[in-house]
């Protein structure tokens, strides 16, 4: 009984809230649909503001008030998490109001939606990457924003994704067994990640990926291949002298130096 109460009250609110919003749609009075409207807006009901936002676009465009109206019509997109269509219209906006107030603040949120729309690590980071230039370009072209000590820590965030993102396509390619093709991806985390604080685990991941790679390779091209991983573990040392692996990328180069007298070793008996 109480749910049945409950729906009823719902209903009666809604069709309510639905038979207001339709007779302010029907009003030729401007300026009441246009205070309508920002009282939705201020009480979040942001679908509502919406509706009545765009309907008052082709009657205050090019008024004075129309750059407040847009403003607020961009954040209804915003709140209601349609952040792809909230982008494009703070873009909009800088571009149409270049000169105004809020154009630092929506040149930010078209970057910042961006970041919204930034998805898991496993998933396509293409807006992670638009999010990142977008907000470079703000700092940019805004160093002295108060937002850019926020833009540089959400860019640290969105690199610590992509590179999540790099060592799990470089781990898979190690799991499957294409060991060649995971030392190029874990050398290319080193690379791309310079400050990374797991640079020593990404080249011992290398050392191994090559090891494997070799140990698995025709007997000809084994002491090629065994000789690319001790100049790897070499490497290492140079990068990182006070590792904690050092001991195990040691074990890598010996196991490797005795694979390749082994084999020259075999080589000169055959001959």
């Amino acid at each position: 009984m109480n749910r049945f109460f409950s729906f009823l009250v719902f209903l009666v609110l809604f069709s309510s809230c639905a038979s207001k919003l339709g007779k302010t749609l029907k009003s030729t009075d401007s300026d009441y649909k246009l205070k309508v409207a920002e009282n939705y807006f201020a009480q979040k009901k942001y679908n509502n503001a919406q509706v009545l936002f765009e309907d008052l676009f082709p009657v205050f465009k090019g008024t004075a008030k129309f750059e407040d109206l847009y403003y607020k019509y961009a954040y209804t997109s915003y709140y209601l998490n349609d952040y792809a269509n909230a982008e494009n219209l703070f873009k909009t906006f800088v571009e149409t109001f270049p000169t105004s107030s809020k154009a630092e603040e929506a040149d930010y949120m078209r970057a910042y939606c961006f970041y919204k729309q930034s998805p898991k690590p496993e998933l396509d980071q293409t807006n992670t990457t638009k999010a990142m230039g977008q907000l470079q370009a703000f700092i940019n072209n805004h160093p002295q924003s108060p937002k850019v000590a926020e833009a540089t820590a959400i860019i640290d965030q969105m690199r610590a994704k992509l590179q999540i993102k790099d060592f799990k396509s470089a781990e898979l390619y190690y799991n499957l067994g294409y060991y060649k093709a995971a030392g190029i991806a874990f050398n290319g985390l080193i690379e791309n990640y310079p400050d990374s604080n797991q640079g020593d685990e990404y080249k011992l991941m290398v050392i191994k990926s090559y090891y494997l790679y070799a140990n698995n390779s025709v007997e000809e091209k084994q002491p090629e291949r065994f000789d690319k991983v001790v100049t790897e573990c070499t490497d290492f040392r140079d990068r990182f002298p006070d590792s904690k692996l050092l001991e195990t990328v040691e074990y890598y180069k010996t196991e490797s130096l005795n694979k390749i007298k082994s084999k020259n070793e075999q080589t000169k008996k055959a001959a």
